[in-house]
């Protein structure tokens, strides 16, 4: 897992965090120093924390596991859509419902409600409506996948969460710590970090800052997606072996047994 440079971090401005006056005093670790009332992030303490997390997370991905990804604010949607997309991870950018954690089987009922609405238009019911009824529920529907559709496929709870700002989305956080599942994110000198397992001092206003960090977290669960991939290959190929290994040894017991019955016939 390649680490990310000092200066691909500086470039980003990765180091920029907020004014003095809004700093939380648990991020005081993390901080370098003050620029111009404004506090800047060690980015030494910055590459440590995302190695460790890019380390954890590829773990989780080699696992089968899925990782929600959270980022409501305007600056991350676009990017982490773009991005956790090609994973086939979960992810939610328009808006956090609450309960979407700690209330699951109302959310699990709501994807089935979805579900049962495209079927009604596949089989005709849906035809079969007034032009008022279809109009109701096309927009019921598009509410639904606008705020759930990312998640459709989820089936059970995410094994973690990446959050970008955790200030912004504090109920992610709190349900997330209600239910102990792991949580990842980019925490800002305005932000608590011991609300999270793995916390990554970063600039989570700019969208340079959050591409860098995003990316780093995508490359590392396709890295675990890939070994996993690797490793149930290997598997798949040693039983392979191990049964045309144990097909021959059968067929060489068969064959011998075969002898010795006509070595007693003769005899």
């Amino acid at each position: 897992m390649a680490r990310l440079e000092f200066q691909q971090l500086l470039d980003a401005g990765v180091h920029f965090g907020h004014l003095r006056r809004k700093w939380n005093p648990n991020m005081a670790p993390y901080i370098f120093g003050e620029k111009k009332g404004i506090h800047i992030i060690d980015l030494n303490k910055t590459s440590a924390k995302l190695e460790e997390a890019a380390a954890a997370m590829k773990n989780i991905a080699k696992s089968g596991k899925k990782v929600l990804f959270v980022a409501t604010k305007k600056q991350a949607k676009d990017i982490v859509t773009e991005k956790v997309k090609t994973t086939g991870m979960p992810y939610v950018t328009e808006r956090w419902s609450g309960g979407m954690l700690t209330n699951f089987g109302t959310i699990r009922r709501t994807i089935k409600k979805m579900a049962t609405i495209d079927r009604m238009k596949i089989d005709g019911t849906f035809n079969n409506m007034s032009k008022r009824e279809r109009l109701q529920v096309s927009r019921q529907r598009e509410k639904m996948e606008k705020n759930l559709g990312s998640i459709a496929d989820l089936t059970r709870l995410p094994s973690a969460l990446f959050i970008v700002d955790i200030v912004k989305e504090h109920i992610a956080v709190a349900e997330a710590r209600k239910l102990n599942i792991p949580t990842f994110a980019m925490v800002d000198t305005n932000s608590d970090p011991t609300l999270v397992d793995f916390a990554i001092p970063a600039n989570d206003d700019a969208t340079k800052s959050i591409e860098l960090i995003v990316d780093t977290m995508i490359a590392a669960i396709n890295e675990g997606l890939e070994e996993r991939k690797n490793d149930k290959t290997a598997v798949d190929e040693g039983s392979e072996e191990e049964g045309a290994e144990a097909v021959v040894a059968e067929a060489a017991t068969t064959e011998a047994a075969a002898e010795t019955g006509s070595s007693e016939e003769k005899a």
